[in-house]
């Protein structure tokens, strides 16, 4: 079955939401090594995953060995979790703005093929097909 540059992107944008996004960061953030871990906080300037309830003794042991400074020392570091999202959300709107020009193109070639369909060549010779 093949699907519509709207229909599709719509869908993926729809389906992504944010209770979504942070099960998926939670299971790949215990998947890391703190090697990794660390390079990431370092990249993205940000301490830990979420701070909440349910993974608070992990966030305390990230934000321990957390390196990344912030930008004024007195305020905490921003979690990574928070940061991913933000950055994903931006990302997600990008590419619905790309999926809808790609549908309205879609459209426009379905258009100009009915239109231009059934068109004879001016150019033929009308007795070649009888």
């Amino acid at each position: 079955m093949v699907c519509g540059g709207f229909t599709c992107s719509k869908n993926a944008l729809c389906s992504l939401n944010v209770v979504y996004m942070e099960k998926l960061l939670d299971s790949t953030w215990g998947m890391m090594s703190n090697k990794t871990i660390e390079a990431l906080e370092l990249k993205l300037n940000c301490c830990g995953l979420f701070n909440n309830t349910q993974s608070r003794s992990i966030y305390e042991r990230d934000y321990a060995l957390c390196q990344a400074v912030s930008e004024d020392k007195t305020s905490k570091c921003q979690t990574c979790g928070e940061r991913m999202l933000q950055h994903s959300s931006e990302v997600l709107k990008i590419l619905g703005g790309v999926g809808l020009f790609f549908s309205f193109t879609e459209i426009l070639g379905v258009w100009l093929a009915m239109r231009y369909r059934n068109q004879k060549d001016p150019r033929a010779n009308p007795s070649a097909f009888l």
